[in-house]
């Protein structure tokens, strides 16, 4: 069994130092193995202009970089953070992911943007990843976010053998919270959505974030759920050997139904 900690925090929009310090108190005595937090975890949600995010992006080796590693080695964990990320002059809305005795975090990049997110950001170049750990024995997929209504995602990362989707968020609507157990029943998955809670006001216009950070198992049920706000650690058992067999009676496996042949033509043209 692998203990999993799901974040729910309320980020200061522009303070990153406020935000890993909250990190930091919150997770001071969780004791996990994989800890998933929010996406823009360090830097807060709404910009609207690149050079009012200039100050907050980071690149491998960066303040908050260096801050997750160390949390990392200190729990022996792998922690899935959302960082605004800077690479040749550009911004992305990002995923790093840091692992005990590995110095380089693994890199994703946000490719569906959301609402004002494009004006910011620039859609992202990266595979989707999973990332296998021997020591735990799980694999571990990321996706980010609005990337929840594309399944494509999902699915990209359980046929490359992902066993939990981490999925940092700043989710603003309500439909998520009944397709995201859908990911997981569909692939067969847990799904750990590490979304945050308060609001944030630019230009007049207040978003307001959706809290209900959650654990779903493989067969769609919540097996951990926070409220709609306040700051929260949900720290969870998960079984990933559950999984790996893709049964769902005597005689169905959902990968070895899929008929791709039939479908993947039409989905590449549209």
């Amino acid at each position: 069994m692998i203990r999993v900690a799901t974040v729910q925090f309320t980020p200061v929009l522009g303070d990153r130092e406020a935000n890993l310090d909250a990190i930091a108190r919150l997770l001071d005595s969780v004791e996990a193995e994989i800890i998933v937090l929010p996406e823009l975890c360090t830097s807060g949600y709404y910009f609207v202009s690149k050079e009012e995010l200039a100050p907050l992006v980071e690149a491998p080796g960066g303040v908050a970089c260096g801050f997750f590693q160390r949390l990392a080695e200190a729990k022996q964990a792998i922690i899935v953070a959302g960082v605004p990320e800077a690479a040749d002059g550009r911004f992305y809305n990002s995923v790093f992911t840091f692992r005990p005795g590995i110095p380089e975090p693994v890199i994703y990049r946000k490719p569906h943007l959301f609402y004002k997110e494009r004006f910011v950001f620039e859609p992202g170049d990266t595979a989707f990843p999973v990332i296998r750990d021997e020591r735990l024995d799980v694999s571990v997929g990321v996706m980010l976010c609005y990337d929840w209504r594309f399944p494509e995602v999902s699915r990209v990362l359980a046929l490359e053998g992902a066993e939990i989707i981490a999925c940092p968020s700043n989710l603003v609507t309500d439909a998520w919270r009944k397709v995201m157990p859908a990911r997981a029943i569909e692939n067969k998955v847990y799904v750990a959505v590490a979304n945050r809670a308060g609001s944030e006001t630019k230009e007049g216009e207040r978003l307001d974030f959706k809290g209900c950070s959650a654990v779903y198992d493989p067969f769609g049920e919540p097996v951990a759920l926070a409220a709609s706000s306040g700051d929260v650690v949900l720290v969870v058992e998960i079984d990933p050997r559950i999984c790996r067999d893709k049964r769902f009676n005597a005689v169905n496996e959902i990968f070895a139904d899929r008929r791709p042949e039939l479908y993947g033509a039409i989905c590449r043209k549209r």
